[in-house]
């Protein structure tokens, strides 16, 4: 069972980590073993993975009957953009269904308990590497909200700009290319007005060798008007007149955002950790000190150690001669 499973968690990887949905793989394998059909959800639209699977079964001359379903999520029983997985596998005689994590989405969860009364042994495998795959979407449906990425580039001593305001480049071209790979993987980028008045970012996902990256929405929050800086130059942008971190994740969540790299500035950071809502750091450090200039983050109201906030599955990734240090902020499963 294993083995399918990490197959099948190998299949999700090669759908789309953005989009309103999740990254699900599914293997259809005889009872003697025989692998009858492999599937993957292509993105919003596209058929599940496990009629993918049957497709691709029945493509091979396969009969799925009496056969075991391996999927990296629980198979939906609710009708979207396309209708449920429980349906397609129960119409194609699939005798047993293991998944390896529990859908918290309420509009299709129950998927298990409906194959179960429909007389299929559909079993909760539990698998870490299948709740990585969807470890932000999994967060963003069950908090209500995008999965937020608070991200930013530092010298060692923690500034993000000198004291005259420069901040190109603080780290080198790999984090640089690093950070673009990461902005085609999400549904949306948010910086504050003050970043576009004073950076004029494009805001766009150039990472290397990708002819033609997937593009987030591009998001400014605050007051202020910005009118003709090139984050306006197409319509995938909008404007977010507010100051709330809540009120800028409710109209993200309003267009189906799952995923969201905060990237300043620092005020704007800053809001977002004071609110809690903070889930995922990418903190870029250069071997570089300035001595004076812009802190990454301002003040939190923290006036411990204690009650400092504590990053969890930490990891440092060197990249050229900078590190990329990534923490988490949601626990995962023990």
């Amino acid at each position: 069972m294993a083995d399918h499973l990490a197959r099948a968690v190998e299949l999700a990887l090669r759908g789309p980590a953005h989009g309103p949905n999740p990254r699900v793989g599914c293997v259809l394998v005889a009872p003697d073993g025989t692998v009858l059909g492999e599937g993957w959800h292509r993105g919003a639209g596209t058929p599940h993975a496990e009629p993918a699977a049957l497709d691709d079964a029945r493509d091979r001359g396969h009969d799925v009957t009496g056969a075991t379903a391996y999927v990296t999520l629980e198979p939906c029983s609710h009708t979207g953009r396309t209708g449920p997985c429980t349906d397609a596998l129960t119409r194609a005689g699939v005798a047993a269904v293991r998944y390896a994590v529990e859908d918290p989405n309420p509009l299709a969860a129950g998927g298990g308990e409906v194959l179960r009364s429909r007389g299929i042994d559909a079993t909760y495998a539990p698998s870490r590497a299948a709740w990585e795959v969807n470890r932000r979407w999994l967060g963003a449906v069950a908090h209500g909200r995008p999965w937020v990425i608070a991200k930013w580039a530092q010298t060692l001593d923690g500034r993000t700009a000198a004291a005259d305001g420069t901040s190109f480049w603080v780290t080198g071209e790999e984090a640089r290319a690093h950070a673009h790979g990461v902005r085609a993987e999400v549904d949306a980028i948010l910086v504050g007005t003050g970043t576009v008045r004073a950076d004029d970012p494009a805001l766009s996902a150039r990472p290397p060798h990708v002819a033609e990256p997937h593009q987030p929405l591009r998001a400014v929050m605050g007051m202020s008007d910005t009118f003709g800086a090139k984050v306006w130059h197409d319509e995938n942008a909008i404007a977010i007149r507010s100051h709330d971190p809540h009120e800028a994740l409710a109209a993200l969540e309003a267009r189906e955002v799952r995923t969201v790299v905060v990237e300043g500035g620092g005020t704007v950071t800053t809001a977002f950790l004071r609110a809690g809502l903070v889930d995922e750091v990418h903190a870029y450090i250069a071997p570089a000190i300035l001595g004076s200039g812009t802190n990454a983050v301002g003040d939190l109201g923290i006036g411990t150690m204690g009650g400092a906030l504590r990053g969890q599955d930490v990891t440092a990734t060197a990249l050229g001669v900078d590190t990329l240090v990534t923490a988490f902020f949601q626990r995962g499963p023990q």
